[in-house]
């Protein structure tokens, strides 16, 4: 996998959204500086191209559980901010583990603007994740692949039900569910991490996939996952391999 995670060299404080990303990096420092290991920002402003539909993805790293701010969704200043709160453990274990959602988390432990992070502790979780992708074999990925192929075509079948049915507007929503599970099965394939999940369905070219190609999409992964030793149908006896 190619490591694409660039982060900016410095934040723009005369941006709105840079403005309030010191200001909240401020003020958790202020009032948890005690409980408070390190704070970052993830998402397009890590990457320097955010703009004015962008959020301000805030993470705050605690030393211990239940310490410091509570995780939040909300505007602020009417800017969309979302914080979340992790421990620094807790942390680092994830980026040392391998999901079926890797290609949506990869970009979080690699690309991180630290807002105050004195002891490195967001260059430590890159190098935890890096040194994991380094030592992953291939089939770790094909197996996790193939577990979100079994979500994808489930919601896949279930929507083609559904739409017989005239229930649209629920096979809408699990078209949405297959699409996203099919892009994840493409990252996980070719070891490609995504920025959101728009990013995505349309790099992986599902975005617009009617329900006749989206099976046709699942038909060619489920082929490509048995030549890889990790077929999506099989025995009982398969099924604890």
């Amino acid at each position: 996998m190619a490591d694409n995670g660039v982060v900016i060299d410095e934040l723009d404080a005369s941006s709105p959204r840079g403005s309030l990303a010191i200001r909240l990096g401020d003020a958790v420092q202020e009032r948890w500086s005690a409980e408070v290991q390190a704070i970052g920002l993830s998402g397009s402003m890590a990457h320097g191209d955010d703009n004015e539909s962008s959020d301000v993805n805030v993470l705050v790293v605690t030393y211990r559980p239940k310490t410091g701010p509570k995780p939040a969704m909300r505007k602020v200043d009417g800017i969309p901010v979302d914080l979340r709160v992790i421990t620094a453990e807790e942390g680092l274990g994830q980026a040392r583990q391998l999901t079926p959602r890797w290609p949506l988390l990869a970009d979080g432990y690699l690309t991180t603007f630290p807002l105050h992070d004195p002891q490195n502790w967001f260059a430590d979780r890159r190098e935890a994740h890096l040194s994991l992708l380094s030592e992953a074999r291939p089939m770790e990925f094909t197996g996790l692949a193939r577990q979100d192929w079994a979500v994808a075509n489930g919601a896949h079948t279930r929507a083609a039900r559904l739409t017989q049915w005239y229930d649209t507007d629920d096979a809408m929503i699990l078209m949405a569910e297959a699409r996203l599970h099919a892009a994840l099965v493409a990252g996980l394939l070719t070891r490609t991490h995504f920025r959101n999940t728009a990013d995505a369905v349309k790099r992986t070219g599902v975005a617009a996939a009617d329900m006749q190609e989206l099976g046709a999409i699942l038909k060619y992964q489920a082929e490509e996952l048995t030549a890889r030793g990790r077929p999506v149908d099989g025995r009982l006896g398969a099924l604890f391999d």
